[in-house]
């Protein structure tokens, strides 16, 4: 039945670490280690590969640095730091001071890690730059959170992602505080405007026809669609929508609209979700908020690497 309280863990998620595919990371891994070392990507690959300006170091030295937050920082993605090490050799290792999630202060260490100083300066800016991005995605997300404030409504992403990066990007959102809308295309009917448009139904009756086809379809999947009108909602609630999105409604529709979406179906709200606008949506206590921007509008966590 729709607006099941039982329904919410397929809703929305946090991806754990542990449900990340550790192959599928090594391969991310050693494609960004292809792209230092060894022009991976270039049709014409260099004659002479490897690090140019380490090969310099003795092989013999050793090395020690401390990855430090320059500015206050959510912390994610600290499980790549090992598997990015044994793509480079494995003789590197880290010593942890924060785990995900943690919010830390400029000037706060994050890890120390130590190994042959060759392996760690070849290895520098492959680490810096997932842990970086990461991290960036989790703190900008915080930020939504907080702006969000105290409504009952949950900060959702979406799957505008940085292609095969899709499952780091939305744990970090998760490790940020917001939540994981659906994963992919696989997991959840989601008719959006083009779904409707290809299937010319926009109108009322033949929206909800469209509807009771994917819940006869897919009974296994959650069904949402996406209306950009007052007049589509009753048909789609009729007709069995798990998940109504109001997709770019003002302020003043969402107030009506809102409480009438919530009597049969899930609420959420879409569309020009800025952390300025935050508020005044929250307070429309929809059941959740999604938000592209989370992950395509991050920047860069500033976190060096200080040797010591």
């Amino acid at each position: 039945m729709p607006r099941d309280i039982g329904q919410i863990d397929r809703l929305v998620r946090r991806l754990r670490w542990d449900e990340l595919d550790s192959v599928w990371l090594r391969q991310l891994i050693e494609r960004a280690r292809e792209e230092d070392l060894n022009g991976g990507g270039l049709a014409q690959a260099p004659k002479q590969k490897g690090d140019a300006t380490a090969a310099f170091i003795s092989s013999r030295k050793l090395g020690r640095a401390k990855l430090i937050a320059r500015t206050p920082t959510v912390v994610a993605g600290l499980g790549l730091i090992a598997p990015i090490f044994a793509a480079y050799g494995n003789h590197c290792s880290a010593k942890l001071y924060t785990q995900d999630k943690d919010i830390v202060q400029a000037g706060q260490i994050i890890a120390e890690v130590e190994g042959p100083a060759v392996e760690l300066l070849t290895s520098e800016r492959t680490l810096l730059n997932f842990l970086q991005h990461l991290c960036g995605i989790a703190t900008w997300t915080h930020q939504h959170v907080v702006a969000l404030g105290d409504s009952s409504a949950r900060l959702l992403d979406t799957r505008k992602t940085t292609p095969g990066f899709r499952v780091l990007e939305k744990y970090a959102v998760g490790a940020g505080g917001g939540w994981n809308h659906r994963i992919g295309l696989f997991d959840r009917v989601m008719l959006k405007d083009n779904h409707l448009a290809a299937e010319e139904s926009g109108s009322g009756k033949s929206l909800g026809d469209l509807v009771r086809k994917a819940r006869a379809g897919r009974p296994d999947l959650l069904v949402e669609v996406e209306v950009d009108n007052a007049a589509q909602i009753d048909p789609v609630l009729e007709a069995g929508a798990d998940i109504v999105l109001l997709d770019n409604f003002s302020l003043a529709d969402l107030k009506v609209c809102v409480p009438e979406v919530k009597k049969l179906a899930w609420c959420e709200v879409s569309g020009g979700v800025s952390m300025q606008h935050l508020p005044e949506i929250g307070f429309m206590a929809a059941d959740f908020v999604s938000c592209g921007i989370l992950t395509h509008g991050a920047g860069w966590a500033d976190i060096g690497l200080d040797w010591d």
